[in-house]
């Protein structure tokens, strides 16, 4: 569906900051390179601890992160083979979550019930993929397509970036082209017009104007010298729940969004760069030019954008109720699509069985004809 792009006045719908994640869709959780077979890791979606473990065989599994015998955390244990034994007591799951061993038990004795969530988690792009909802539904979610990951051409520049912030702020910032001003010192990005904004049930796509000009400008080949304006379209697209942007045959960057708490998020990004450099001489660079980018661009702006999510967080725990203004249509229709995925999720499955459908705080978002919460961002949802 096609919306309109003019600026307009309005009311910053407040309750958007509050909701939770659809989990029927995978999340990058780490670096792949980051996890060693025997070790474990402790990573959390949404209020739910997971200990990703990599088994002697190099396989990658996933499980609840609490021993179900007296509730210790399951990533402080030990790998043996392909299975993770929790540290108190050598208690023993396998990939399934299902306990298949109790080393202190007579040999014949019949184990008890104990049972640990087990999670679909798969390997691609360098990252740790983990699907939280329903495991019949995680062969029918595709991950994120990434095609410059494998293409020579491109330099590829992946990082980190940590929010104390509701991965709404988060998503508000990706989709927000009008903040160039932040980062006026490190791209020499200005003047941006929105031309176009679409949405659909799962996805939110703004195509913007935008003018550069500088010496990055010109070192990424968008015109011939420094002080030149050139004007290009960048496509920013919300395939929930992750972000691309791309400027066409220069750059684009990829931002897997992963919601840990109502006050934290990390992002891992990949940003990619067409250089006009021949494929003899950029192959060896790429290790420097990786290392200099990552310095002297990237990280800088990711610390840009994250003190500001950060300041927007504290000022809305101070008082929620807040009413802000926002003009940009392109924040709004990314508002709709988080309430709206995390409406179908908690329409599905009951908030109260499962811990990724609720907040953290002390207030949980139950869906139901009861809840004025939910009723607030369902009426927020018909009047955008």
């Amino acid at each position: 569906m096609e919306l309109a792009t003019d600026l307009h006045n309005q009311a910053l719908r407040t309750s958007v900051h509050e909701v939770g994640i659809n989990g029927n869709y995978w999340y990058a959780v780490g670096w792949a390179n980051q996890l060693k077979p025997g070790e474990v890791m402790p990573v959390t979606i949404w209020h739910q601890a997971i200990a990703v473990y990599r088994d002697a065989f190099g396989h990658l599994h996933a499980l609840e992160d609490a021993c179900p015998h007296k509730g210790v955390a399951l990533h402080k244990g030990k790998v043996q083979g392909d299975l993770l034994a929790c540290r108190y007591h050598g208690w023993e799951f396998n990939s399934e979550g299902q306990c298949v061993s109790i080393p202190y038990l007579p040999e014949g004795q019949k184990l008890p019930c104990a049972q640990v969530q087990a999670y679909p988690v798969q390997e691609k792009y360098h990252l740790i993929w983990v699907f939280p909802g329903d495991r019949a539904l995680a062969e029918t979610k595709a991950l994120p397509d990434i095609p410059e990951f494998d293409d020579p051409d491109w330099l590829m520049v992946p990082s980190t970036a940590c929010f104390q912030a509701h991965f709404s702020f988060c998503n508000e910032n990706s989709v927000d082209l009008f903040h160039g001003f932040l980062h006026e010192h490190q791209q020499g990005w200005f003047d941006p017009v929105l031309t176009r904004l679409q949405e659909t049930d799962a996805t939110v796509i703004a195509e913007f104007q935008v003018s550069y000009k500088g010496h990055l400008a010109k070192f990424l080949g968008l015109s011939e010298h420094a002080n030149q304006v050139t004007t290009r379209p960048v496509v920013v697209e919300y395939h929930y729940p992750h972000f691309s942007c791309k400027l066409q045959g220069m750059s684009s960057n990829y931002m897997m969004r992963l919601p840990v708490s109502a006050t934290e998020s990390r992002s891992f990004v990949f940003f990619f760069f067409k250089l006009r450099l021949p494929s003899w001489v950029l192959k060896p660079l790429k290790p420097a030019l990786e290392r200099l980018l990552r310095r002297l661009l990237i990280l800088q702006f990711l610390a840009q954008d994250v003190e500001m999510v950060e300041s927007e967080q504290l000022n809305h725990l101070k008082d929620p109720a807040w009413r802000r203004v926002e003009i940009n249509p392109a924040v709004f229709a990314v508002q709709r699509l988080m309430v709206r995925q995390y409406l179908q999720f908690t329409e599905a499955q009951p908030v109260h069985s499962n811990a990724i459908a609720s907040t953290s705080s002390t207030k949980s978002l139950a869906v139901n004809e009861q809840s004025p919460t939910a009723m607030g961002l369902a009426s927020d949802v018909v009047r955008s």
